[in-house]
Parts: structure tokens; C-alpha cells; sequence
């Protein structure tokens, strides 16, 4: 399925294999009770609507859910979603931000949501440790980051509709080759998106800030580069189809509003915890991402800038292993759950408790990859230090060169991808590799003024011995 912005400017953006049919808007409940005057009287009676009901709200159902349901648990779906509603409403957190004219984004924080933002708090704002308590030296922990941001980087433009593949965009990332193709270009931009957030954790968001990461995002992947870093304006029609079946997915608010939107956007961003009612970061953070997305404010880049300030979001309040955690990969795997989440939230009345919800799950997942992915880096680097403890000349960079090289005889290093890889200087990466080469581990070839380095005979020797770690060695 293939979402396209209906606009002067051509954008695609890749989200499944089937239709998205757009969420049926749910009954009234005022109207359901003046119909059903006589079976509420035995409402709470009911054992099994009390039983359905409880577990609509521990999954936190939308209307087209409890609607196919409910007649297999034997009740009535208007009268269900009505004792349903009404308890959602008592239980309301309002936001000054709105959806459609003044209707203000509300939301619910169900179990599952409080079960997360506890993890988080443990788990985000502290040590960055694998399975075993071990905390990770600052080198590994720079290694890591880097790797999660080409990750996302990667990600987030394929979600965008970036024609390439994570292995050529890894590749070019690493190599600090210039993008060839608007998909690599779209990649490219979005590391430089990242980092830029990185480096602008701090400062308080405004109109400003967002259309220079919107600029970072776009430069070189429009049509009409006039678009980049500015707002959409009044003659430009955006709306978001199904290019298949040309149906309306979403139409954003007028750009005339535009403005006094992204205010209200940056002052709810910039409040402190002691201002007003205490939303958690990580709510603030995904409320941020859903509006960003429903405002479409731009002509192109709205779902990578919206992706990214929710970044922002986290790390400005002190989440930083969020930056360890690519999450566009997971919304990629499944990206029309990521639409059908602010379908259904625009639908209910912008209940944004939807989009809170999936948004949890795919940080749940986020959260438990990163551990399965720690675990397995430091029983990597423990194989390493066994393997290697003979060679007391070699640094932690030389000896991950080493394995990889016995790993893959074919493997080819770069000066330019030893220094992006590992984040050190340029002499630092080129002594890096002489000096393996002058230790016979590695042999040097002459290729357009570039030196390109493969295994030695020497390190090819060593491989049988070396195959068990080698079938384990570190991620390329």
C-alpha cells in the first residue's frame, strides 16, 4: 500500500500490502442511551458485558473492534461501547493542543501505558548495561549509538518511500560515501537530522528550530526545492491517499492555521514538569509526534520531522538511551498499525490514547531488542578478549577489524569507514589500519588514490581457529 500526499509536490509514502479502510466513526452515546433506556436499568447486572467491558479497556479497543466483537461475547455492541466511553471520559487527561477546530486531544493512560513508563524510567534514564549488570565501556557505548542512528536513519526513509536497502544505505553511511540516488540522499539526511537533534537536545523547541530540521530532512529530495524550510501554504492541496483506490486517508488542518498551531506545539513542548498537570515525558514525547503528524505543516518530511522531535522530546528530559533505540525499524515492519493509530484516535474525537498505545508497544519492543542486542555484543567482546589477550599491541577497534577479518576474507576496510564507524579522527583511523598492516594482519591495495585494506595471508591462517567467533563476530 503505497500513501501518497494529493499536492503540487509528488510524495509517496510505503505503508502495506492491503487497503486501509478507514475507521467507522462510533455511535453517540447519548443517542445509544435514550434508545436503550430500558436495558440500562439491568446494565450492571450483566456479568458478561461487565467482564467484555473490562477487557475492551485493558486493550483499549476502538469502536470497529468492540463493534465485530462484542456479538461473540453475546452483548450488545452500542450499549458495550457506551458503558465503555462513559468510563473513559471520567478518566480524561485534556491537552491544550487541538485536532479538528477546537476539538482538544485527550488522553487515557491504560495499565499496559503505566507498566511501560515505569520500564522507562528504570531502564532509559540510567546505566546503559547488558543482561549481566555489567555496565558498557564509553567506547562500545559510542560504538552502539552509532550504530542505532544509521539504523533510524535508514528506517525512517524507508517509511518515507526511500528506493534502497538497509545493506547499500548501511554501507554508504559507514563509508561516508555521497549519496548517489534521492533514496540515499533521503538516508543521508535523516543521520543528519539525528545528529542534529543530538547536538540540540537542549534547546527549547520553536517554529524556527523546526523548519531547519525540516531543511536537514528535505534538502535535495524535492522537485521544487523552494518547498524545503518553510511552511505548506494555502495553494498547496495536501491530503494523504491510498494510491490504489485514490481514497482520502487524512486531510490536515489549513495551512492558515498553521501558525498559531506549531506556537501552541512549542510551548506545550518546552513545559516543565512543575507547569500545570504532570504528563509524563514519554506521553508529552508521543503527543508531540501525533500532533506534528496531524498537522502536516510542511510540504514534505512531516512523518521523519515528527519522528525526530519525539526524539528530541525524550533525550531533553534526560532519556538518553533513547538514542539507542531505533524506532522507525520497528514502525516499518508493520507501518499500517503506525496510520491505523491516528485513524483511530482522529475518529474517536482525538482520543490520542490510541496513538499513545501502539506508540508504547513499539517502544516495549524497542526497549527489549536492545537488550537481546547488548547480551549478544558482550558475549561477543568477551569471545574477542579471549581470542586476542596473546596480542597485547592491539586496541579495541584493531581487534574488531581482526575478527571481521577472519570472519569474511573477502572483507575490504577503509580509512573512511574506519573513521565514521568508530568515530575517531582521520589519523587515528589510518594508524589504526597501518599499523595492523605493518603487524601482517591485514594487506594494503592502491585504488584510486584510496588505500583498501583486506585480511592477510596470516589472518586467513589463523580462520579455522578462529571460525566458532567468527560465525558470532560483531554486527557489520
Amino acid at each position: 500500500m503505497i500513501f501518497r500526499k494529493r499536492q503540487v509536490y509528488s510524495i509517496s509514502l510505503f505503508v502495506s500490502d492491503s487497503f486501509m479502510r478507514i475507521p467507522r466513526k462510533p455511535p453517540d452515546i447519548q443517542d445509544v442511551l435514550s434508545r436503550h433506556k430500558g436495558a440500562l436499568q439491568e446494565l450492571f447486572k450483566n456479568s458478561g458485558l461487565i467482564k467484555y467491558t473490562r477487557e475492551c479497556e485493558a486493550n483499549y479497543w476502538p469502536w470497529d473492534k468492540v463493534r465485530v466483537t462484542a456479538p461473540a461475547a453475546k452483548v450488545n455492541a452500542e450499549i458495550a461501547w457506551s458503558v465503555i466511553k462513559m468510563g473513559r471520559l471520567q478518566r480524561y487527561h485534556w491537552t491544550p493542543l487541538v485536532g479538528t477546530g477546537e476539538q482538544l486531544l485527550r488522553f487515557n493512560v491504560p495499565d499496559s501505558v503505566q507498566r511501560e513508563l515505569m520500564l522507562v524510567d528504570q531502564q532509559t534514564a540510567g546505566r546503559l548495561i547488558s543482561d549481566d549488570e555489567a555496565p558498557l565501556a564509553p567506547h562500545q557505548r559510542e560504538r552502539f549509538i552509532i550504530s542505532a542512528l544509521r539504523e533510524e536513519a535508514i528506517a525512517s526513509s524507508m517509511l518515507e518511500g526511500a528506493a534502497t536497502t538497509r545493506h547499500d544505505a548501511n554501507k554508504m553511511l559507514r563509508s561516508g560515501r555521497k549519496p548517489k540516488t534521492k533514496g540515499e540522499r533521503m538516508v543521508t539526511n535523516n543521520y543528519h537530522a539525528i545528529q542534529f537533534i543530538r547536538e540540540h537536545r537542549k534547546t527549547p523547541l520553536s517554529v524556527e528550530l523546526l523548519l531547519e530540521l525540516q531543511s536537514i530532512l528535505t534538502k535535495g529530495t524535492q522537485d521544487h526545492e523552494n518547498s524545503v524550510g518553510r511552511l505548506r501554504r494555502e495553494d498547496e492541496n495536501i491530503t494523504v491517499v491510498d494510491d490504489r483506490d485514490n481514497a482520502v486517508i487524512h486531510v490536515p488542518p489549513p495551512a492558515h492555521e498553521l501558525s498559531d498551531r506549531l506556537e501552541r506545539l512549542c510551548t506545550f513542548a518546552n513545559q516543565q514538569p512543575q507547569d500545570g498537570e504532570f504528563i509524563h515525558p514519554m506521553i508529552r514525547a508521543c503527543i508531540l509526534h501525533f500532533q506534528l503528524g496531524f498537522d502536516h505543516p510542511f510540504c514534505d518530511g512531516n512523518g521523519r520531522t515528527a519522528r525526530a522531535i519525539f526524539y528530541w522530546s525524550m533525550l531533553r528530559n534526560g532519556y538518553w538511551l533513547f538514542e539507542y533505540l531505533p524506532i522507525s525499524r520497528l514502525i516499518y515492519r508493520s507501518p499500517g498499525k503506525y496510520v491505523r493509530a491516528y485513524l483511530n484516535s482522529e475518529i474517536d474525537d482525538f482520543d490520542i490514547t490510541y496513538f499513545l498505545t501502539y506508540k508504547t508497544k513499539i517502544i516495549s519492543r524497542a526497549r527489549q531488542d536492545l537488550r537481546l542486542f547488548l547480551h549478544k555484543k558482550q558475549e561477543q567482546l568477551a569471545e574477542a578478549r579471549k581470542l586476542f589477550t596473546k596480542d597485547q599491541r592491539l586496541n579495541h577497534r584493531q581487534r574488531e577489524v581482526v575478527l571481521q577479518g577472519a570472519r569474511n576474507p573477502d572483507r575490504i576496510f577503509t580509512i573512511a569507514d574506519h573513521k565514521e564507524r568508530f568515530a575517531v579522527s582521520y589519523a587515528t583511523a589510518r594508524s589504526d589500519l597501518l599499523q595492523l598492516m605493518d603487524w601482517e594482519y591485514l594487506v594494503a591495495d592502491m585504488d584510486s588514490k584510496r588505500y583498501d585494506f583486506r585480511p592477510a595471508s596470516k589472518l586467513l591462517g589463523d580462520q579455522m581457529a578462529m571460525a566458532k567467533a567468527s560465525r558470532q563476530g560483531f554486527e557489520s
